[in-house]
Protein backbone atom coordinates (compact mmCIF):
# COMPACT_ATOMS: atom_id res chain seq x y z
CA UNK A 1 0.00 0.00 0.00
CA UNK A 2 1.02 3.20 -0.63
CA UNK A 3 0.06 6.94 0.32
CA UNK A 4 1.03 10.55 -2.04
CA UNK A 5 0.90 12.86 1.02
CA UNK A 6 1.00 16.68 -0.83
CA UNK A 7 2.17 19.37 1.76
CA UNK A 8 0.33 22.92 1.13
CA UNK A 9 2.81 25.02 2.51
CA UNK A 10 0.72 28.27 1.97
CA UNK A 11 0.52 32.19 2.53
CA UNK A 12 -2.64 33.04 4.22
CA UNK A 13 -3.84 36.47 5.27
CA UNK A 14 -4.86 36.41 8.71
CA UNK A 15 -8.73 37.21 9.34
CA UNK A 16 -9.53 36.61 5.44
CA UNK A 17 -11.03 33.27 6.16
CA UNK A 18 -13.16 33.27 2.86
CA UNK A 19 -9.89 34.66 1.06
CA UNK A 20 -8.47 31.17 2.87
CA UNK A 21 -10.96 29.09 2.13
CA UNK A 22 -10.52 29.72 -1.58
CA UNK A 23 -6.52 29.02 -1.45
CA UNK A 24 -7.84 25.70 0.18
CA UNK A 25 -10.11 24.95 -2.93
CA UNK A 26 -7.13 25.73 -5.15
CA UNK A 27 -5.09 23.44 -3.49
CA UNK A 28 -8.01 20.32 -3.11
CA UNK A 29 -7.99 20.74 -6.63
CA UNK A 30 -4.39 21.01 -7.78
CA UNK A 31 -3.64 18.00 -5.64
CA UNK A 32 -6.60 16.05 -6.68
CA UNK A 33 -5.38 16.42 -10.54
CA UNK A 34 -2.10 15.01 -9.05
CA UNK A 35 -3.60 11.47 -7.31
CA UNK A 36 -3.27 12.43 -3.73
CA UNK A 37 -4.26 10.31 -1.43
CA UNK A 38 -3.59 12.91 1.64
CA UNK A 39 -3.12 16.60 1.74
CA UNK A 40 -1.76 18.70 4.76
CA UNK A 41 -2.77 22.25 5.51
CA UNK A 42 -0.58 24.34 8.15
CA UNK A 43 -2.21 25.07 11.40
CA UNK A 44 -5.33 27.73 12.01
CA UNK A 45 -5.14 27.76 7.83
CA UNK A 46 -8.80 29.25 7.68
CA UNK A 47 -7.76 31.94 10.10
CA UNK A 48 -4.04 32.80 9.14
CA UNK A 49 -1.98 32.59 12.45
CA UNK A 50 -1.81 34.45 14.85
CA UNK A 51 -5.34 35.34 14.87
CA UNK A 52 -5.21 37.22 18.01
CA UNK A 53 -8.00 38.47 19.06
CA UNK A 54 -9.90 37.76 16.29
CA UNK A 55 -10.83 35.02 17.95
CA UNK A 56 -12.92 36.79 20.39
CA UNK A 57 -15.59 37.54 18.02
CA UNK A 58 -18.55 36.32 18.03
CA UNK A 59 -18.96 36.23 14.23
CA UNK A 60 -15.91 34.06 13.98
CA UNK A 61 -17.66 30.69 14.15
CA UNK A 62 -20.20 31.04 11.23
CA UNK A 63 -17.64 32.40 9.06
CA UNK A 64 -15.16 29.24 9.79
CA UNK A 65 -18.65 27.09 9.68
CA UNK A 66 -19.39 28.38 6.19
CA UNK A 67 -16.01 28.09 5.06
CA UNK A 68 -15.58 24.32 6.40
CA UNK A 69 -18.99 23.61 4.25
CA UNK A 70 -17.43 25.28 1.27
CA UNK A 71 -14.47 22.81 1.61
CA UNK A 72 -16.07 19.70 2.17
CA UNK A 73 -18.33 19.91 -0.60
CA UNK A 74 -15.21 20.25 -2.78
CA UNK A 75 -13.73 17.29 -1.42
CA UNK A 76 -13.72 13.78 -2.94
CA UNK A 77 -11.75 10.74 -2.96
CA UNK A 78 -8.97 12.56 -0.96
CA UNK A 79 -8.25 13.25 2.15
CA UNK A 80 -7.66 16.64 3.56
CA UNK A 81 -6.76 17.98 6.82
CA UNK A 82 -6.85 21.26 7.44
CA UNK A 83 -6.42 23.66 10.55
CA UNK A 84 -9.28 26.31 12.21
CA UNK A 85 -10.56 27.26 15.35
CA UNK A 86 -13.36 25.20 16.58
CA UNK A 87 -15.84 26.56 19.27
CA UNK A 88 -17.54 24.10 21.91
CA UNK A 89 -19.57 24.24 25.18
CA UNK A 90 -16.25 23.64 26.65
CA UNK A 91 -14.59 26.13 24.97
CA UNK A 92 -12.54 27.06 21.88
CA UNK A 93 -10.09 24.81 20.23
CA UNK A 94 -7.16 24.70 17.90
CA UNK A 95 -8.37 22.25 16.18
CA UNK A 96 -7.16 19.81 12.75
CA UNK A 97 -10.21 18.51 11.00
CA UNK A 98 -9.73 16.03 8.55
CA UNK A 99 -12.05 15.54 5.38
CA UNK A 100 -13.28 13.16 3.32
CA UNK A 101 -15.94 12.70 0.42
CA UNK A 102 -17.79 15.69 1.38
CA UNK A 103 -17.64 14.59 5.21
CA UNK A 104 -15.86 15.78 8.53
CA UNK A 105 -14.91 12.68 9.45
CA UNK A 106 -12.39 13.45 12.70
CA UNK A 107 -11.26 16.54 14.56
CA UNK A 108 -8.29 16.66 16.65
CA UNK A 109 -7.67 19.77 19.18
CA UNK A 110 -4.11 20.81 20.21
CA UNK A 111 -3.06 19.56 23.18
CA UNK A 112 0.53 21.82 24.23
CA UNK A 113 -0.40 25.88 24.61
CA UNK A 114 2.50 27.58 23.71
CA UNK A 115 2.63 30.35 26.17
CA UNK A 116 5.84 31.69 25.62
CA UNK A 117 7.65 34.00 23.55
CA UNK A 118 5.96 35.16 20.83
CA UNK A 119 2.89 32.44 21.78
CA UNK A 120 0.23 33.41 23.95
CA UNK A 121 -2.46 30.47 22.98
CA UNK A 122 -3.77 30.05 26.40
CA UNK A 123 -5.85 33.77 26.36
CA UNK A 124 -7.64 32.45 23.64
CA UNK A 125 -7.64 28.15 23.94
CA UNK A 126 -8.35 25.15 26.04
CA UNK A 127 -6.00 22.30 25.64
CA UNK A 128 -7.04 18.80 23.71
CA UNK A 129 -6.33 15.56 26.07
CA UNK A 130 -7.50 13.14 23.52
CA UNK A 131 -5.41 10.96 20.35
CA UNK A 132 -6.97 11.18 16.89
CA UNK A 133 -5.83 8.51 14.72
CA UNK A 134 -7.69 8.14 11.19
CA UNK A 135 -7.69 5.08 9.00
CA UNK A 136 -6.43 6.53 6.09
CA UNK A 137 -6.61 3.50 3.06
CA UNK A 138 -5.62 1.29 5.76
CA UNK A 139 -2.73 3.31 7.48
CA UNK A 140 -3.42 4.54 10.67
CA UNK A 141 -2.19 7.96 10.84
CA UNK A 142 -1.97 9.99 13.82
CA UNK A 143 -2.62 14.08 14.12
CA UNK A 144 -1.13 16.64 16.15
CA UNK A 145 -0.42 20.29 16.04
CA UNK A 146 2.67 22.63 16.54
CA UNK A 147 3.34 22.95 19.88
CA UNK A 148 2.49 19.47 20.15
CA UNK A 149 5.27 18.12 18.28
CA UNK A 150 7.63 20.04 20.39
CA UNK A 151 6.19 17.84 23.52
CA UNK A 152 7.29 14.08 24.28
CA UNK A 153 2.82 13.04 25.74
CA UNK A 154 1.19 13.73 22.53
CA UNK A 155 2.96 11.50 20.06
CA UNK A 156 2.93 8.70 22.68
CA UNK A 157 -0.72 9.22 23.15
CA UNK A 158 -0.80 8.92 19.38
CA UNK A 159 1.39 6.08 19.20
CA UNK A 160 -0.68 4.44 22.01
CA UNK A 161 -4.10 4.90 20.11
CA UNK A 162 -2.06 2.70 17.56
CA UNK A 163 -0.41 5.47 14.91
CA UNK A 164 2.00 5.03 12.91
CA UNK A 165 2.62 7.89 11.10
CA UNK A 166 2.05 11.83 12.63
CA UNK A 167 0.92 13.99 10.40
CA UNK A 168 1.86 17.68 12.54
CA UNK A 169 0.34 21.02 11.49
CA UNK A 170 2.03 23.82 11.73
CA UNK A 171 2.53 28.06 12.36
CA UNK A 172 6.03 27.76 13.52
CA UNK A 173 7.73 31.75 13.19
CA UNK A 174 11.62 31.82 12.05
CA UNK A 175 14.21 33.28 13.88
CA UNK A 176 18.02 32.58 12.83
CA UNK A 177 18.67 28.80 13.16
CA UNK A 178 15.45 27.62 13.75
CA UNK A 179 15.14 25.06 10.65
CA UNK A 180 18.05 22.92 12.58
CA UNK A 181 16.09 22.89 16.03
CA UNK A 182 13.18 22.00 14.03
CA UNK A 183 14.99 19.05 12.55
CA UNK A 184 16.68 18.19 15.54
CA UNK A 185 13.25 18.14 17.37
CA UNK A 186 11.91 15.83 14.58
CA UNK A 187 15.00 13.34 14.69
CA UNK A 188 14.34 13.06 18.06
CA UNK A 189 10.48 12.51 18.27
CA UNK A 190 10.58 10.48 15.51
CA UNK A 191 12.36 7.83 17.31
CA UNK A 192 10.40 8.10 20.62
CA UNK A 193 7.44 7.75 18.45
CA UNK A 194 8.72 5.26 16.15
CA UNK A 195 6.94 6.61 13.15
CA UNK A 196 7.56 9.09 10.31
CA UNK A 197 6.66 12.57 10.74
CA UNK A 198 5.28 14.79 8.01
CA UNK A 199 5.60 18.44 9.48
CA UNK A 200 4.22 20.92 7.01
CA UNK A 201 4.75 24.80 8.10
CA UNK A 202 3.01 28.13 7.04
CA UNK A 203 4.48 30.34 5.11
CA UNK A 204 4.60 34.30 4.86
CA UNK A 205 5.28 37.92 6.83
CA UNK A 206 2.22 38.51 9.87
CA UNK A 207 3.39 41.89 11.30
CA UNK A 208 6.81 40.87 13.05
CA UNK A 209 6.75 37.11 12.53
CA UNK A 210 8.07 35.41 9.69
CA UNK A 211 7.11 31.84 9.14
CA UNK A 212 9.29 30.27 6.50
CA UNK A 213 7.91 26.86 5.72
CA UNK A 214 11.03 24.54 5.35
CA UNK A 215 8.00 22.04 5.58
CA UNK A 216 10.12 18.26 6.22
CA UNK A 217 9.18 14.31 6.29
CA UNK A 218 11.36 12.77 8.83
CA UNK A 219 11.05 8.27 8.37
CA UNK A 220 11.12 6.73 11.55
CA UNK A 221 14.94 7.14 12.31
CA UNK A 222 13.99 9.93 12.07
CA UNK A 223 16.43 11.04 9.39
CA UNK A 224 15.26 13.33 6.80
CA UNK A 225 13.69 12.38 3.52
CA UNK A 226 12.02 15.96 2.05
CA UNK A 227 12.64 19.81 3.16
CA UNK A 228 10.75 22.04 1.28
CA UNK A 229 11.99 25.30 0.53
CA UNK A 230 12.33 27.97 2.51
CA UNK A 231 10.38 31.09 2.61
CA UNK A 232 8.52 29.65 -0.73
CA UNK A 233 4.69 28.66 -1.29
CA UNK A 234 4.25 25.19 -2.47
CA UNK A 235 2.10 21.96 -3.06
CA UNK A 236 5.15 19.35 -2.44
CA UNK A 237 4.77 15.87 -2.58
CA UNK A 238 6.06 12.46 -1.06
CA UNK A 239 5.41 8.80 -1.19
CA UNK A 240 4.80 7.06 1.96
CA UNK A 241 4.71 3.01 1.95
CA UNK A 242 2.68 0.60 4.12
CA UNK A 243 3.44 -2.88 4.75
CA UNK A 244 1.00 -3.74 7.24
CA UNK A 245 3.49 -2.93 10.04
CA UNK A 246 5.24 0.17 9.80
CA UNK A 247 5.33 3.14 7.59
CA UNK A 248 8.63 3.91 4.47
CA UNK A 249 9.04 6.94 3.16
CA UNK A 250 10.40 7.37 -0.39
CA UNK A 251 13.25 9.70 -0.34
CA UNK A 252 12.91 12.93 -2.59
CA UNK A 253 15.21 15.61 -3.57
CA UNK A 254 15.91 18.28 -1.33
CA UNK A 255 17.22 22.05 -2.00
CA UNK A 256 20.21 23.22 -0.65
CA UNK A 257 19.93 24.62 3.32
CA UNK A 258 20.23 27.97 3.62
CA UNK A 259 23.06 29.86 4.96
CA UNK A 260 22.64 32.02 8.16
CA UNK A 261 23.00 35.25 6.36
CA UNK A 262 20.98 34.25 3.04
CA UNK A 263 18.11 33.01 5.64
CA UNK A 264 17.97 36.37 7.09
CA UNK A 265 18.10 38.19 3.83
CA UNK A 266 15.21 36.20 2.54
CA UNK A 267 13.27 36.76 5.99
CA UNK A 268 13.49 40.63 5.39
CA UNK A 269 12.17 40.91 2.22
CA UNK A 270 9.33 38.19 2.77
CA UNK A 271 8.46 40.30 5.81
CA UNK A 272 8.61 43.94 3.69
CA UNK A 273 6.62 42.12 0.73
CA UNK A 274 4.11 40.54 2.85
CA UNK A 275 3.40 43.81 5.00
CA UNK A 276 3.16 46.34 2.59
CA UNK A 277 1.10 44.13 0.42
CA UNK A 278 -1.01 42.40 2.80
CA UNK A 279 -1.82 45.89 4.22
CA UNK A 280 -2.68 47.15 0.54
CA UNK A 281 -0.09 50.00 0.01
CA UNK A 282 0.96 51.35 -3.38
CA UNK A 283 4.71 50.91 -2.76
CA UNK A 284 7.19 52.24 -0.07
CA UNK A 285 9.05 55.40 0.28
CA UNK A 286 12.02 55.66 2.69
CA UNK A 287 14.81 58.28 3.47
CA UNK A 288 18.09 57.50 1.77
CA UNK A 289 20.97 59.19 3.94
CA UNK A 290 23.87 57.59 2.38
CA UNK A 291 24.46 55.41 5.37
CA UNK A 292 24.53 52.01 5.41
CA UNK A 293 21.44 51.21 7.18
CA UNK A 294 19.00 52.90 4.80
CA UNK A 295 21.63 51.37 1.80
CA UNK A 296 20.40 48.17 3.02
CA UNK A 297 17.05 48.72 3.66
CA UNK A 298 16.75 50.06 -0.29
CA UNK A 299 17.77 46.93 -1.13
CA UNK A 300 15.63 44.83 0.77
CA UNK A 301 12.88 46.89 -0.90
CA UNK A 302 13.63 46.76 -3.71
CA UNK A 303 13.98 42.91 -3.80
CA UNK A 304 10.73 42.89 -2.07
CA UNK A 305 8.63 44.58 -3.94
CA UNK A 306 9.88 45.99 -6.79
CA UNK A 307 12.29 49.07 -8.07
CA UNK A 308 8.72 50.73 -9.54
CA UNK A 309 7.53 50.56 -6.10
CA UNK A 310 10.12 52.21 -4.02
CA UNK A 311 11.03 55.57 -3.62
CA UNK A 312 14.38 56.96 -1.69
CA UNK A 313 14.46 60.95 -0.72
CA UNK A 314 18.09 62.39 0.13
CA UNK A 315 17.51 65.22 2.63
CA UNK A 316 20.45 66.93 3.08
CA UNK A 317 21.64 69.55 5.25
CA UNK A 318 24.65 71.27 6.56
CA UNK A 319 26.20 68.90 8.25
CA UNK A 320 25.48 66.12 5.39
CA UNK A 321 28.93 64.94 3.61
CA UNK A 322 29.47 65.35 0.14
CA UNK A 323 30.20 61.51 -0.08
CA UNK A 324 26.32 61.15 1.25
CA UNK A 325 24.86 62.52 -1.11
CA UNK A 326 27.08 61.29 -3.83
CA UNK A 327 26.73 57.79 -2.60
CA UNK A 328 22.77 57.92 -2.02
CA UNK A 329 22.68 59.12 -5.55
CA UNK A 330 25.11 56.02 -6.38
CA UNK A 331 22.37 53.40 -4.84
CA UNK A 332 19.41 54.57 -6.21
CA UNK A 333 20.94 54.48 -9.44
CA UNK A 334 22.05 50.83 -9.10
CA UNK A 335 19.05 49.77 -7.50
CA UNK A 336 16.61 51.85 -10.51
CA UNK A 337 14.64 53.43 -7.88
CA UNK A 338 12.59 56.71 -8.16
CA UNK A 339 15.27 59.03 -6.51
CA UNK A 340 14.98 63.03 -5.77
CA UNK A 341 16.37 65.50 -2.90
CA UNK A 342 14.65 67.57 -0.74
CA UNK A 343 16.79 69.79 1.38
CA UNK A 344 15.75 70.49 4.98
CA UNK A 345 17.73 73.78 5.67
CA UNK A 346 14.54 75.89 4.99
CA UNK A 347 12.46 73.98 6.84
CA UNK A 348 14.77 73.62 9.64
CA UNK A 349 15.32 77.79 9.86
CA UNK A 350 11.82 77.97 10.02
CA UNK A 351 11.65 76.09 12.91
CA UNK A 352 14.16 77.47 14.88
CA UNK A 353 13.19 80.98 14.07
CA UNK A 354 9.52 80.23 15.35
CA UNK A 355 11.63 78.93 18.50
CA UNK A 356 13.73 81.17 19.14
CA UNK A 357 11.88 82.60 21.75
CA UNK A 358 11.96 79.28 23.60
CA UNK A 359 15.19 78.70 22.98
CA UNK A 360 16.55 81.77 24.57
CA UNK A 361 19.81 81.95 26.37
CA UNK A 362 19.68 78.35 26.16
CA UNK A 363 23.03 76.07 24.00
CA UNK A 364 22.75 74.36 21.18
CA UNK A 365 22.34 70.52 22.40
CA UNK A 366 20.28 67.29 21.01
CA UNK A 367 17.06 69.71 20.69
CA UNK A 368 18.24 70.71 17.06
CA UNK A 369 19.49 67.59 16.14
CA UNK A 370 16.49 65.82 16.38
CA UNK A 371 14.70 69.20 14.96
CA UNK A 372 16.83 67.82 12.27
CA UNK A 373 15.24 64.36 12.21
CA UNK A 374 11.91 65.50 13.03
CA UNK A 375 11.92 67.87 9.30
CA UNK A 376 12.84 64.63 7.62
CA UNK A 377 9.90 62.84 9.59
CA UNK A 378 7.80 64.91 8.32
CA UNK A 379 8.64 65.15 4.60
CA UNK A 380 8.57 61.24 4.43
CA UNK A 381 5.13 61.37 5.97
CA UNK A 382 3.78 64.17 3.58
CA UNK A 383 5.11 61.74 0.54
CA UNK A 384 3.40 58.49 2.49
CA UNK A 385 0.16 60.07 2.89
CA UNK A 386 -0.05 61.88 -0.48
CA UNK A 387 0.81 58.87 -2.72
CA UNK A 388 -0.31 56.36 -0.48
CA UNK A 389 3.38 55.25 0.15
CA UNK A 390 3.96 52.80 3.18
CA UNK A 391 7.11 55.06 5.33
CA UNK A 392 9.98 52.45 5.69
CA UNK A 393 11.92 53.38 8.76
CA UNK A 394 16.14 52.25 9.22
CA UNK A 395 16.81 51.73 12.44
CA UNK A 396 18.67 48.68 13.44
CA UNK A 397 18.31 46.77 16.61
CA UNK A 398 21.45 47.87 18.46
CA UNK A 399 19.99 51.75 17.90
CA UNK A 400 16.48 50.60 18.72
CA UNK A 401 18.17 49.33 21.85
CA UNK A 402 19.93 52.10 23.47
CA UNK A 403 17.49 55.08 22.26
CA UNK A 404 20.18 56.21 19.34
CA UNK A 405 17.60 57.33 17.39
CA UNK A 406 14.73 60.22 17.26
CA UNK A 407 10.99 60.23 18.28
CA UNK A 408 8.57 61.33 15.36
CA UNK A 409 12.06 61.81 13.10
CA UNK A 410 13.68 58.81 11.94
CA UNK A 411 11.52 56.68 13.92
CA UNK A 412 8.26 57.85 11.70
CA UNK A 413 7.01 55.16 9.61
CA UNK A 414 4.99 52.24 9.34
CA UNK A 415 7.56 49.18 9.22
CA UNK A 416 11.49 49.07 10.99
CA UNK A 417 12.75 46.70 8.22
CA UNK A 418 16.04 46.65 10.15
CA UNK A 419 14.62 46.30 14.28
CA UNK A 420 15.54 43.23 15.09
CA UNK A 421 18.91 43.09 13.06
CA UNK A 422 22.35 44.18 15.24
CA UNK A 423 24.57 46.42 13.37
CA UNK A 424 27.06 43.72 12.90
CA UNK A 425 24.84 41.83 11.12
CA UNK A 426 23.92 44.95 8.78
CA UNK A 427 27.09 45.04 7.59
CA UNK A 428 27.23 41.26 6.98
CA UNK A 429 23.69 41.53 4.81
CA UNK A 430 24.83 43.94 3.10
CA UNK A 431 28.00 42.10 1.85
CA UNK A 432 26.00 39.27 1.05
CA UNK A 433 23.92 41.37 -0.91
CA UNK A 434 26.59 42.37 -2.72
CA UNK A 435 27.43 38.63 -3.71
CA UNK A 436 24.07 39.15 -5.50
CA UNK A 437 25.06 42.37 -7.16
CA UNK A 438 27.08 45.20 -6.26
CA UNK A 439 24.16 47.48 -5.02
CA UNK A 440 25.92 49.06 -2.10
CA UNK A 441 28.82 51.12 -3.01
CA UNK A 442 31.74 49.07 -1.40
CA UNK A 443 32.89 53.28 0.94
CA UNK A 444 29.60 52.82 2.34
CA UNK A 445 30.39 49.57 4.14
CA UNK A 446 33.71 50.54 5.03
CA UNK A 447 32.69 54.20 6.13
CA UNK A 448 32.46 54.68 9.85
CA UNK A 449 28.72 54.93 10.88
CA UNK A 450 27.21 58.37 11.65
CA UNK A 451 24.22 60.32 12.11
CA UNK A 452 25.71 63.43 10.26
CA UNK A 453 23.05 65.32 12.77
CA UNK A 454 26.37 67.28 14.58
CA UNK A 455 29.53 68.06 12.97
CA UNK A 456 31.74 65.81 12.34
CA UNK A 457 29.88 63.07 14.30
CA UNK A 458 30.67 59.30 15.05
CA UNK A 459 28.46 56.65 16.20
CA UNK A 460 31.07 55.47 18.48
CA UNK A 461 31.41 58.95 19.83
CA UNK A 462 28.30 58.26 22.39
CA UNK A 463 28.49 54.50 21.54
CA UNK A 464 30.77 51.33 22.75
CA UNK A 465 32.34 49.96 19.30
CA UNK A 466 29.41 47.71 17.26
CA UNK A 467 30.73 44.40 17.99
CA UNK A 468 31.14 45.06 21.66
CA UNK A 469 27.69 46.80 22.01
CA UNK A 470 26.18 44.20 20.14
CA UNK A 471 27.44 41.23 22.07
CA UNK A 472 26.36 42.95 25.37
CA UNK A 473 23.04 43.56 24.06
CA UNK A 474 22.75 40.32 22.97
CA UNK A 475 23.54 39.01 26.23
CA UNK A 476 20.92 41.45 28.10
CA UNK A 477 18.16 41.64 25.52
CA UNK A 478 17.87 38.57 24.36
CA UNK A 479 19.44 36.07 27.45
CA UNK A 480 18.82 37.81 30.19
CA UNK A 481 22.01 37.91 31.51
CA UNK A 482 22.54 39.99 34.77
CA UNK A 483 24.99 43.11 34.78
CA UNK A 484 27.37 40.95 36.76
CA UNK A 485 27.09 37.72 34.53
CA UNK A 486 27.86 40.06 31.38
CA UNK A 487 30.89 41.53 33.16
CA UNK A 488 32.29 37.99 33.78
CA UNK A 489 31.97 37.36 29.79
CA UNK A 490 35.02 40.17 29.62
CA UNK A 491 33.60 43.39 29.54
CA UNK A 492 34.30 46.40 31.25
CA UNK A 493 31.45 46.88 34.43
CA UNK A 494 31.46 50.68 33.84
CA UNK A 495 30.44 50.09 29.80
CA UNK A 496 28.16 47.16 30.57
CA UNK A 497 26.35 49.37 33.40
CA UNK A 498 25.81 52.00 30.64
CA UNK A 499 24.32 49.86 27.83
CA UNK A 500 22.08 48.40 30.37
CA UNK A 501 21.00 51.90 31.95
CA UNK A 502 20.55 52.98 28.12
CA UNK A 503 18.04 49.98 27.12
CA UNK A 504 16.06 50.66 30.24
CA UNK A 505 15.81 53.83 29.69
CA UNK A 506 14.39 53.70 26.24
CA UNK A 507 11.96 51.57 26.62
CA UNK A 508 9.23 54.45 26.26
CA UNK A 509 10.67 54.88 22.74
CA UNK A 510 10.28 51.31 21.63
CA UNK A 511 6.97 51.67 22.55
CA UNK A 512 6.17 53.98 19.81
CA UNK A 513 8.53 52.91 17.46
CA UNK A 514 7.18 50.59 14.09
CA UNK A 515 6.76 47.29 13.95
CA UNK A 516 9.66 45.14 13.34
CA UNK A 517 10.40 41.88 11.52
CA UNK A 518 11.66 39.61 13.86
CA UNK A 519 14.70 37.64 12.96
CA UNK A 520 16.02 36.32 16.81
CA UNK A 521 14.68 34.41 19.82
CA UNK A 522 14.00 38.16 21.56
CA UNK A 523 12.65 41.03 19.62
CA UNK A 524 11.69 44.05 20.49
CA UNK A 525 7.48 43.60 20.11
CA UNK A 526 5.84 40.52 21.31
CA UNK A 527 8.84 38.94 22.56
CA UNK A 528 9.73 41.51 25.19
CA UNK A 529 7.17 43.28 27.14
CA UNK A 530 8.87 45.46 30.14
CA UNK A 531 7.38 48.56 31.88
CA UNK A 532 8.41 51.91 30.94
CA UNK A 533 7.33 53.05 34.27
CA UNK A 534 10.13 51.21 36.94
CA UNK A 535 12.22 51.37 39.60
CA UNK A 536 14.65 48.67 38.15
CA UNK A 537 17.52 49.51 38.36
CA UNK A 538 20.86 48.03 36.19
CA UNK A 539 23.20 46.11 38.92
CA UNK A 540 19.38 44.47 39.47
Amino acid sequence: MQLKIVMAQLNPLVGDIDGNAQKVLVAIEQAQQQGADVLVFPELMLTGYPPEDLLLRPSIKPRVDRSLARICAAVGDIYVVVGYPRLRAEGLFNCAGVIHRGMLIAEYDKQELPNYRVFDEKRYFVAGIQATVVNIRGVPVGISVCEDIWQLAPIQRAKTAGARLLLNLNASPFHVGKQHEREQLLQTRAREGDMPIVYVNLVGGQDELIFDGGSLVVDAQGDAQFIAPSFEEGLFAVDVAWDGQQCTIARSESPAPLARVESVYRALVLGVRDYVNKNRFNGVVLGLSGGIDSALTLAIAVDALGADRVEAVMMPFRYTAQISIDDAADEARRLGVNYRSIPIEAIYNSLIEALAPEFENRPLDKTEENIQARCRGVLLMAISNKKGSMVLTTGNKSEMAVGYSTLYGDMAGGLDVLKDVPKTLVFELSNYRNTIAPVIPQRVIDRPPSAELAPDQKDQDTLPPYDELDRILELYVEHDYSLDAIVAEGFERDVVARVIRMVDLNEYKRRQSPVGIRISQRGFGRDRRYPITSGWKAGD
